[in-house]
């Protein structure tokens, strides 16, 4: 089997899904990105398909941003112009060709935290 990509959104402050953030996945190489995938968390805060699919794994280093801005303000968390969180970026490695990545983000206006998911 392949490697594989998926990334999940948790609203933490309101205790359920982010639906409809905006996701970019990019590759990083050196100093450079390389936007490779963009997508938008369903009702489940999950992405409709693998956000790197197997197809197009490579190990590597990339990084997912989350734009949570448009999301805080949409659902009324956040009205500033300024805002604490905006685009979130995750900078990770995968080194295992053939592993499913899970990158969940958990999310509320003043903090976010990630972490290796399964």
């Amino acid at each position: 089997m392949a490697g594989y990509l998926t990334t999940h959104v948790l609203d933490t402050a309101r205790g359920c899904p982010a639906e409809g953030i905006t996701i970019a996945l990019y590759r990083v190489s050196g100093s450079s990105h390389r936007k490779i995938a963009e997508t938008v968390t369903n009702d489940d805060g999950r992405t409709d398909a693998p956000i790197l699919p197997a197809e197009q794994f490579e190990t590597g280093t990339y990084e997912l941003v989350f734009f949570a801005g448009d999301y805080l303000r949409r659902t009324g968390q956040a009205n500033d112009e300024i805002l604490f969180l905006d685009q979130v970026p995750i900078r990770f490695g995968m080194s295992d060709p053939d592993a499913h990545y899970h990158v969940p983000l958990l999310l509320s206006p003043f903090g976010m935290s990630t972490y290796r998911g399964s």
